[in-house]
């Protein structure tokens, strides 16, 4: 009987623990998995979408060339006296650049000289011979055959003078050669002869020296034959406020060099290339533009007031196209699709999906999702214009897009 007693009583304790734990478990649940942490906020570098006057440009290589290039070469023959100039100077129009010896065409000259003088008094005593001859022809002294012969030797003395003077100013020209001026003003290259040597018109030799017009020079470039119309179009409208601006920059884009005109349009396509040539005269005050080297070159067709811009660094292309990461108010991101219109000098131009302030992002893109927290690292306005772009034509005559 004790037995049972006990027996009944460790089932109850038992039941009692069983209850027991049971409400602990209800109080204090057990969970095996733990709590997930929030992601991670993904570093980014941004830029403000800015607003502004930005210039519709059409972009190219160019080539500089001389307005002029004279090659130096003697008029007359003669020995090399002096040379007055060193290999390099810029010079004057009309500076003395090399004196040949003068002495045998000067010595021409003063027999030229000496010639005229005895015909002119063999004229004036003619003429004095004939004011004597009329009034004693008319008091029947003279015959008035011998008056028209002497009115002949008049006219015959008259004649020879005509000559002599054209033989005189002929001389005087042939020796005024003998100082060689520089024809146009320039820089002079590297000399070719040295004093002392005899030089001819006839020599096969190139030159004394070859003297390059820079102020104002030239610079061609071409174009896409697509752009043409739009070109022609702000061509006329600008005709009468000095025409379209065209821009000479340094080769990497990194510095403008000089401002000019669009000073000629060629008047037929190249079929090879599918390009128009095109001149833009610059009046390179500080000559940077130098003949012969290669600049990158912008013609300004218009001025988009207002317009739009970003970093390209900001652009990235999906399959519906180019599209920008905007960052919200909390700090999250999302794409936004826009339109370009031109993509130069490291910025684009857009005509939708963004507007002013927004922020958008420059570097680190391609660790993003939409809907993504972001942290800025810092303020990357300082990349406008540090970027690099691949141009393209979009199908708007005269815009330009971008792939990256």
């Amino acid at each position: 009987m004790y037995q049972r007693r006990y027996w009944w009583m460790g089932l109850v304790a038992s039941a009692a623990v069983a209850v027991t734990a049971g409400i602990f478990l209800l109080v204090h649940p057990i969970s095996d998995a733990r709590e997930a942490p929030a992601a991670p906020e993904v570093p980014v570098q941004t830029a403000t979408v800015s607003v502004g006057d930005v210039p519709i440009e059409l972009e190219a290589l160019g080539h500089v060339e001389a307005l002029n290039t004279v090659t130096i070469h003697p008029l007359v023959s003669g020995q090399i006296d002096s040379i007055n100039f060193k290999d390099g100077q810029s010079v004057e129009k009309g500076a003395l650049l090399v004196q040949l010896d003068p002495r045998p065409l000067q010595a021409t000259v003063d027999q030229e000289q000496g010639i005229v003088r005895r015909d002119q008094a063999s004229l004036d005593n003619a003429k004095v011979d004939l004011q004597r001859y009329i009034p004693l022809s008319q008091k029947g002294i003279i015959s008035a055959q011998q008056v028209e012969s002497q009115r002949s030797r008049v006219d015959q003395f008259s004649a020879t003078l005509s000559a002599d003077q054209a033989a005189l100013s002929r001389d005087q020209v042939q020796l005024s050669y003998t100082s060689i001026t520089a024809p146009i003003a320039g820089v002079l290259g590297l000399r070719l002869v040295d004093v002392g040597n005899v030089v001819s018109p006839s020599d096969p030799q190139k030159g004394l020296v070859v003297l390059t017009q820079i102020q104002p020079i030239t610079v061609r470039f071409p174009l896409p034959q697509a752009n043409l119309p739009d070109i022609q179009t702000h061509q006329s409208a600008t005709a009468k406020t000095g025409g379209l601006t065209v821009e000479a920059w340094s080769s990497d884009g990194s510095r403008k060099l000089d401002k000019g005109s669009l000073a000629a349009l060629s008047n037929q396509v190249d079929l090879s290339s599918g390009t128009v040539m095109l001149e833009g005269m610059f009046p390179n005050p500080n000559n940077l533009l130098w003949p012969g080297s290669s600049v990158l070159i912008r013609l300004v067709l218009d001025t988009q007031h207002n317009g739009l811009t970003v970093p390209i660094a900001a652009i990235d292309q999906g399959p519906s196209g180019p599209f920008v990461w905007v960052v919200a108010a909390d700090s999250t991101v999302h794409t936004s699709p826009v339109k370009i219109e031109q993509a130069l000098a490291g910025r684009v131009l857009v005509s939708s999906g963004l507007s002013t302030g927004q922020q958008v992002v420059v570097n680190g893109q391609y660790g993003l999702t939409a809907g993504a927290h972001v942290a800025v690292q810092q303020a990357a306005e300082q990349m406008a214009g540090n970027g690099t772009a691949t141009i393209m034509h979009t199908n708007q005559p005269g815009r330009l897009g971008i792939t990256q």
